[in-house]
């Protein structure tokens, strides 16, 4: 049997820093670090411990001695309950030092790294409603809160329409009003759990698999189209129709509603049918001119406004002069590989997921840009000597891969190819750094760009520069 778990309260402990995933770090009496998760820089707490381990605690503060000037309120009732939005509670300023921070320390202590003088970090002009994607669960057994707990009160009412409780698959809040999307994602939202309340439409039980709405994902753009898509567990097509048409003459300006039909065990919709009630299958973003479609299935920065900022770094610190060719590994939906090809003599994208290659296709077309050519495969399996010796060896490789960063045989490859630059962009630098330790015997470090992408969160986006090293 395992032991049970000891908690024990660390009082009057100083949170002196943030730490990875969105905690703060304290120390403990016996010189252990402890991770907060609930705290501010600069705040004096009392710490209810969750873990024990040899090195560390975790724990959360139950009692605020003293609040750190670099506090803010939280716009959220939600804030605290919903794990989506940790660093609510700190001033902007400090979430842009506390990022830059984090990045600067990731490239030095798991990379090894010397570095460049860091750019400072490029901040997001909208700080809340600023995300294009969201996705929200349905559940039939929402989590109470704790004040709903102390009520002692018959609740009913026991749908929920919103996130998952950090940590819990099962556990949904629901949610009043989010901060992330613009209008009008809170009122179509709302509405859609209103029409299912009111007529009786089942909300989906993890646990079971039962039920007939499992999720909903939104989709703005700054084009101001708007793609909704439910999710729906059980195949009803009276009860489907009636919910779809509703939103419909509801919410005129949706351009693109769509839906699924899913039975699987999960909730991914990659390997499954999308099917259009309304409108068109897709909408579309736009950026300096150019018009990139995008699909239920496609991948496409979530913060448009900062998308275009990420943009123009990468293709700065690439320094085209139209005589390169270019690869761009991980390239989704062919944004950056068409963003630079004015500048660039070819740039070659390669990407993973097939129907993102065909969006890419399709935007290169509507866009009128020629030199641009898109393949589809396992990077690590496409992305080889034949692959080369049949579209050229690179002046330069843009890599945008994701969290988990490039697979080692990616980065042997680039190491065998030696382009004269890369530009890696990642959205963790911790994997971003892993990667640049093995590639820093050939190149060297030259510009460090952090962006903003995500306010309100501790993650950030990273962009370096490599140059070959001379011998």
């Amino acid at each position: 049997m395992r032991k049970s778990r000891t908690r024990e309260i660390l009082e009057n402990i100083a949170v002196i820093d943030a730490g990875a995933k969105g905690k703060t770090i304290g120390k403990a009496p016996d010189g252990r670090v402890i991770f907060i998760s609930n705290a501010v820089p600069g705040d004096v707490v009392d710490v209810l411990t969750t873990k024990k381990r040899k090195a560390y605690f975790e724990g959360v503060a139950t009692t605020f001695h003293t609040l750190s000037d670099k506090r803010t309120k939280p716009e959220c009732e939600h804030f605290g309950i919903c794990g989506g939005c940790k660093w609510q509670h700190m001033d902007y300023e400090h979430q842009l030092y506390y990022k830059q921070k984090e990045v600067e320390n990731n490239l030095r202590r798991i990379g090894h790294l010397e570095l460049p003088e860091i750019s400072p970090i490029i901040g997001s002009g909208q700080q809340y409603f600023y995300r294009n994607k969201m996705e929200f669960s349905f559940s039939d057994s929402r989590w109470l809160t704790q004040a709903e707990i102390n009520s002692k009160s018959e609740f009913t009412d026991k749908n929920a329409l919103g996130f998952h409780i950090p940590g819990m698959w099962d556990k949904i809040l629901d949610i009043k009003k989010c901060y992330l999307q613009p209008d009008p994602s809170n009122d179509i939202r709302l509405e859609i759990k209103k029409y299912a309340t009111a007529n009786d439409l089942s909300f989906f039980n993890p646990r079971n698999h039962k039920g007939l709405l499992r999720t909903l994902m939104i989709r703005t753009s700054s084009t101001k189209e708007i793609m909704v898509l439910i999710q729906f567990y059980d195949d009803d097509e009276d009860k489907r129709n009636g919910l779809l048409n509703h939103i419909k003459n509801k919410f005129p300006q949706i351009t693109s509603l769509l839906y699924v039909i899913n039975r699987k065990g999960n909730d991914t919709i990659y390997d499954q049918e999308i099917h259009c009630h309304y409108g068109e299958k897709y909408i579309y973003e736009q950026m300096e001119g150019l018009k990139f479609k995008i699909t239920a299935k496609s991948f496409y920065q979530t913060n448009s406004e900062q998308a275009y900022e990420l943009y123009k770094v990468v293709r700065k610190l690439a320094g085209l002069n139209g005589t390169e060719l270019v690869y761009d590994l991980y390239t989704g939906i062919g944004t950056i590989a068409q963003f630079i090809a004015a500048e660039a003599k070819k740039v070659v994208g390669i990407e993973a997921v097939p129907e993102a290659i065909l969006d890419a296709e399709a935007n290169a077309l509507e866009n009128n840009i020629d030199n641009v050519s898109f393949f589809s495969g396992d990077m690590k399996n496409i992305f080889n000597d034949q692959f080369v010796a049949l579209n050229g060896r690179p002046d330069v490789i843009i890599t945008d891969p994701p969290r988990d960063g490039m697979h080692k045989d990616v980065v042997r490859h680039i190491l065998d190819i030696a382009p004269d630059k890369i530009v890696y962009v990642s959205c963790n630098s911790a994997t971003q750094a892993r990667d640049l330790e093995l590639m820093k015997e050939g190149y060297e470090l030259k510009k460090v760009q952090p962006v903003d992408m995500f306010p309100q969160t501790h993650h950030v986006e990273n962009v370096v520069l490599l140059e070959k090293r001379i011998h």
